[in-house]
């Protein structure tokens, strides 16, 4: 089945917009060779910008401004939010590129995006649809409207075909653990030792939608917590922690920011951070019993 003809029973505007996404994400593939230099600029988080990281977020913004259905935009590689005119209602958070720091090592990335009906500065329970595309030895890309997890395929015809539907994550002995142990807080300490004491195996590629896809289809649990100099986290709420907490949800998963659901955070800012654990609901429950112990002693 090709993807336009599982969304078939989609509302007209988000169907559009998954599949104008999709179609961009092809010429994205097509241009890694071309665009590996790294630019004169810094993103919003004073990070160096590749020139892959700009284009990808240049050609995405140009094709959803004219496509006349998306009311807001925030993307990672920009200050603010943007507001298209038109009388479309969607509002789309956009990481136009996770891990292009490994593109030069020919390791996978992707593409985020979270789906609002309106403003984007909303807890990401309010969205009413995510999706990525994975950049590996496949092209794929998965995606939720809040009626199951599905992963698709660009085949040799250039079309997304079905690969898996209705995802669920499954119990699994991998974790992906981001920052580095030694400034690692008590309670996430304990949690990792208890993971390690039960056979766990680290499987962490620096590339957040990649791993989260690995997670997604094995089991286990991704972290980037907080730290001893960082206890707001690395990753981005809005372009990175929600969209795919959203789909490991919809996925019979979790996602916590340690002490509770991430996706009943408010967004305050465009840049705001949030330490973050993904995946399997066991693995979830445990860090925050953990952590609600230590408040108590």
């Amino acid at each position: 089945m090709r993807l336009e003809e599982h969304l078939a029973d989609c509302d007209e505007d988000l169907k559009e917009l998954i599949l104008r996404i999709g179609n961009v994400c092809k010429t994205i593939a097509s241009g890694f060779a071309s665009h590996q230099t790294y630019s004169d600029t810094q993103n919003i988080y004073g990070e160096q910008q590749m020139a892959l990281d700009k284009w990808a977020d240049e050609v995405i913004i140009a094709d959803l401004k004219k496509s006349g259905i998306v009311k807001y935009l925030a993307s990672e590689e920009q200050p603010e939010v943007l507001k298209f005119k038109g009388t479309g209602s969607l509002g789309v958070t956009l990481d136009p590129l996770d891990g292009s720091s490994l593109i030069d090592v020919n390791l996978a990335v992707g593409t985020i995006v979270g789906i609002y009906r309106g403003r984007v500065l909303a807890p990401g329970k309010e969205m009413i649809g995510a999706m990525y595309v994975l950049y590996g030895p496949l092209t794929t890309l998965t995606y939720t409207v809040k009626k199951g997890v599905h992963d698709f395929v660009l085949n040799p015809d250039g079309e997304y075909v079905l690969m898996k539907e209705n995802i669920k994550i499954p119990e699994g002995k991998i974790f992906a653990p981001g920052a580095l142990r030694k400034n690692y807080l008590p309670g996430h300490l304990k949690w990792m030792e208890t993971l390690e004491s039960q056979g766990y195996k680290i499987r962490f590629s620096g590339s957040f939608v990649a791993d989260v896809h690995q997670i997604l289809h094995k089991g286990g649990v991704f972290t980037y917590p907080g730290y001893v100099g960082k206890e707001q986290g690395k990753l981005r709420l809005l372009f990175e922690a929600n969209p795919l907490g959203f789909i490991v949800e919809q996925a019979g998963g979790a996602t916590s920011h340690g002490n509770g659901d991430i996706l009943e955070v408010r967004p305050i800012a465009v840049s705001q951070r949030i330490p973050i654990y993904i995946g399997g609901k066991d693995e979830i429950n445990l860090i925050e019993k953990i952590n609600k112990e230590g408040l108590r002693t």
